[in-house]
């Protein structure tokens, strides 16, 4: 999953790696939905974690985003 992918994505990866928008990239992680290191302004987003985040959705651990997108996959789409 995300071969293309390097170890550590930045937000603008994590955006495409989820399709998902700025707004909730950056509610995903002040919210430390992923694991992540803030350094300055600067987010290091490691790929093992949005890995991690999407597994834990898929094992229908229900995850709520602030900018409205509610990523509970008990067969819902989002």
């Amino acid at each position: 999953m995300f071969e293309s992918y390097n170890d550590v994505v930045s937000v603008e990866e994590l955006m495409k790696m989820l399709h998902i928008g700025k707004s909730s990239a950056y509610s995903i992680l002040q919210n430390n939905q992923i694991k992540h290191v803030k350094v300055g302004k600067k987010y290091i987003i490691p790929k093992k974690s949005v890995i991690s985040f999407l597994e834990g959705i898929c094992y229908n651990e229900p995850q709520i985003i602030n900018g409205g997108l509610n990523l509970n996959m008990r067969g819902e789409t989002l």
